[in-house]
């Protein structure tokens, strides 16, 4: 099977492949959903919908927005592991990406980072944000909790709960089912945090 390398100063390969796949299925509101499996601390797999936030500015690091309380956090701090799964239906392309979750959260030491969290922030619609105020995700419901809506400052930073995902993946199997082609790029890393891609065309 042939192998190409691409420089290590070059953006990801498979990065330009997947920006134009969201270019094409833009008009279909769910090509922005995708599938993120992690494992939870007894070992088993979890899976679960979320929404792609666009690309940490000048990288191919991918952003997701959650909720600290949430079940898929707790599988992180023990596995940072995880794999995305993207399918768009008009293009018939499917993106499977492996790789490692960083959780940038209130207490996140990098103040660059907690920028990122910021603007993640304020680039989610209001209804998105109220979320994070919302009882904690996953236990039962009471006949105590109120009934009426909750009221958030839409001006008033990111609250504690709200947590930012960076993806940062190590390999992409790339699957185009009209052309029926396959291509494998897989990440290696070359000395002072620089990343190399290498490609290889494989049977689909």
């Amino acid at each position: 099977m042939e192998k190409m390398s691409s420089p290590p100063s070059m953006a990801a390969p498979w990065k330009q492949l997947l920006l134009s796949a969201l270019e094409t299925n833009k008009h279909i509101k769910h090509s922005r959903f995708i599938q993120l499996a992690t494992v939870t601390p007894n070992g088993k797999p979890a899976n679960r919908t979320v929404v792609f936030r666009g690309f940490f500015q000048g990288t191919d690091l991918i952003q997701i927005n959650t909720d600290w309380r949430s079940s898929k956090i707790e599988d992180l701090k023990n596995c940072p592991f995880a794999e995305i799964c993207w399918y768009f239906a008009d293009s018939w392309e499917q993106f499977r990406l492996s790789g490692r979750i960083d959780i940038i959260d209130a207490a996140y030491p990098d103040l660059s980072k907690l920028k990122d969290r910021e603007k993640s922030w304020y680039a989610s619609s209001l209804n998105s944000r109220l979320q994070y105020l919302a009882p904690h995700p996953g236990l039962p419901r009471t006949l105590e909790e109120p009934a009426e809506g909750i009221d958030l400052d839409p001006l008033k930073g990111p609250v504690e709960a709200f947590c930012l995902l960076e993806f940062d993946a190590e390999k992409v199997d790339y699957l185009n089912l009209k052309t029926n082609e396959r291509s494998v790029y897989t990440s290696e890393l070359i000395g002072d945090g620089l990343k190399q891609w290498v490609v290889q065309k494989v049977h689909p």
